[in-house]
């Protein structure tokens, strides 16, 4: 038998399908509850992020029904849906990882190199997304030209490219399923805060300041998406 290519396994999809493997065993029947979700990364010797990712994307799958402020429940068979769905997707906390790692440097090579159409279309951007808040709590077209305009005005195009990949996991269906349970109100206020300092600091020619405002700003993303979701989670 000839040797099969290896696919290497993202951490959430091995989480993911053990939790799978006890479902279509009839470890958990449907209807049932699953233990919560901290439990379940105890037993599974995994962060609560790792397995957060799994459960979304069990959801997304159809596998699991994950309701806010009650628990996560498996579905009836009758909903499930092709494991495909999720083909290549980067966990949420990966992408924001990534994200912290070269935003950061894109937001520290803009206030160096950006010139100032540059640091006009960041304004821009920055006042198109306040603009935008007023309607939506997640304005995400408009949060996402911010971003690339900063990677815009960093000088390197490829860093560009980079930027986009990323934005085009973070508004991938794994990504989207987990931040529609955990967005509110108050959001998009945040995050245009946030966004602010970002701004002031480029334009200001900090990088230092630059940086440390765009990693401040994916900490609390982080923080935001592993807040708690359920009673007894």
């Amino acid at each position: 038998m000839p040797l099969q290519t290896v696919e290497p396994r993202r951490l959430y999809r091995q989480i993911a399908d053990q939790i799978g493997v006890l479902i279509s065993e009839g470890e958990y029947t449907a209807g049932s509850r699953l233990p919560a979700e901290r439990d379940l990364a105890k037993q599974l010797g995994v962060s609560r992020p790792s397995v957060r990712e799994a459960l979304i994307a069990l959801e997304v799958e159809g596998l699991l029904d994950v309701r806010v402020g009650s628990g996560i429940y498996v579905t009836h068979p009758g909903k499930r849906r092709q494991r495909d769905a999720l083909q290549g997707a980067s966990g949420p906390f990966e992408v924001i990882h990534a994200r912290w790692l070269i935003e950061s440097e894109c937001a520290a090579l803009a206030a160096k190199n950006a010139n100032p159409e540059q640091l006009s279309a960041i304004r821009k951007a920055h006042a198109g997304m306040i603009k935008e808040s007023k309607r939506d709590h997640n304005p995400l077209a408009a949060d996402r030209l911010f971003h690339v305009s900063i990677a815009e005005a960093s000088g390197n195009s490829a860093l560009v490219l980079v930027v986009q990949t990323l934005w085009d996991q973070r508004m991938g269906p794994l990504y989207r399923s987990l931040e529609r349970k955990l967005e509110y109100p108050k959001m998009a206020a945040e995050t245009v805060r946030e966004h602010q300092a970002i701004v002031n600091a480029i334009v200001r020619r900090d990088a230092r300041a630059a940086r440390s405002a765009m990693r401040r700003h994916m900490n609390l993303t982080h923080n935001r998406y592993i807040k708690e979701w359920s009673v007894s989670n």
